[in-house]
């Protein structure tokens, strides 16, 4: 059974996609979402003013703590080894919004 998904073998078992004869290749991948925080959350976050601490920065940090650990927290992905994680956002005061971008690169069998 060939659906086109490579992470099912031709009896549609779960599989781990081969990699061995495949040549490395650099790859370069971007998310982007926006949160939505209302307009009092978003001013508190622009001044510094949640009591927790600087909310953006500890955002920054989780982001790239779970991408370095993707491998273990995506069912049938290759551990891969990042050459760069970047987590950066940008406020939006007119719809009381964050938007997160993450991009991460590597070079490897994929």
């Amino acid at each position: 059974m060939n659906n086109g998904l490579n992470h099912f073998d031709e009896d549609g078992n779960a599989v781990m996609v081969d990699v061995s004869g495949k040549a490395a290749t650099k790859r370069v991948a971007v998310a982007e979402g926006r949160i939505v925080v209302g307009e009092t959350i978003l001013q508190h976050i622009l001044h510094h003013e949640i009591g927790k601490g600087d909310v953006l920065g500890v955002a920054r940090i989780a982001g790239i703590m779970a991408a370095k650990r993707t491998g273990e927290l995506i069912p049938l992905c290759h551990p891969l080894m990042l050459e760069k994680v970047s987590v950066d956002f940008k406020t939006d005061e007119e719809t009381h919004s964050v938007r997160a971008t993450c991009t991460v690169a590597t070079t490897g069998l994929t």
